[in-house]
């Protein structure tokens, strides 16, 4: 069963139609990359299945799973994490407050029972705390745990992102332009990054216009183009592809 499967999505504006009957299919352990021209839809799609938007017609399953009556939280909860192509830090918080508010959907602990300073409570905390510094020392974010996270570097902050979404446990990670604004160097590290979480079990879709990057990380490519899938294949079928050329390339 696949992970993730939209069956004939579609996303309308008012009289502009953003997403249009698109299918697609991520399988466990795939890591799928979904690319296109400026405008094709692929943010769109990231947002309605994360609950942002709801879809206009069609349906989004996550497991078997439909998910359109669950709010972002709950969708959270069922195991799919994202991360924003404009990066969405907590600045004036520390690097690892930053990735422990991820940690807080997995947490059984209610504000009651913090009060009081019930032992379980003091486990259950120190055990977070655990868990995001090895999170911290996995995306390779070798910086002081206590450092203001606005005081991090552009590629060190998309680290912080990273592995606060993997602190909500997710079984499908969508990551919305990761190498966006690197350089690289940088880049190299992100996509190594990638590999290692898929090789840690996890299943990713993945948002990117590094083309290089995409074709040597994916497993699978699928191609929006004004809202409309035209390519789905190996990373050298899509390239070799008419239609996607032409959407890149135009007629000539």
């Amino acid at each position: 069963m696949p992970v993730l499967e939209l069956r004939e999505v579609s996303k309308s504006f008012g009289g502009i139609t953003a997403v249009r009957e698109v299918s697609l299919s991520v399988n466990p352990g795939d890591i799928l990359g979904l690319i296109g021209p400026n405008g094709a839809g692929k943010t769109t799609l990231f947002n309605l299945v994360t609950g942002i938007y709801s879809p206009s017609s069609g349906e989004i399953l996550l497991d078997g799973r439909n998910l359109a009556a669950l709010q972002p939280h709950q969708i959270t909860n069922s195991g799919l994490a994202r991360t924003f192509q404009n990066i969405r830090i907590f600045g004036q918080m520390s690097v690892l407050e930053n990735v422990m508010i991820g940690r807080h959907c997995r947490t059984r602990s209610g504000i009651l029972g913090a009060i009081l300073g019930m032992p379980g409570v003091k486990k259950e905390e120190k055990e977070t705390r655990e868990r995001c510094l090895e999170l911290l020392d996995f995306v390779g974010l070798d910086v002081d745990p206590d450092e203001k996270a606005s005081n991090l570097s552009y590629g060190q902050q998309r680290q912080l992102e990273i592995a606060r979404a993997l602190a909500t446990d997710p079984e499908l990670l969508l990551l919305d332009e990761p190498a966006a604004g690197m350089n690289l160097q940088e880049t190299k590290e992100i996509t190594s990054l990638i590999k290692r979480i898929r090789d840690a079990g996890k299943t990713i879709l993945l948002i990117e216009h590094d083309m290089r990057m995409v074709m040597g990380t994916a497993d699978r490519v699928a191609v929006l183009d004004h809202g409309t899938k035209i390519a789905e294949g190996s990373p050298k079928e899509v390239q070799r592809d008419p239609a996607v050329i032409k959407a890149y390339l135009g007629d000539e």
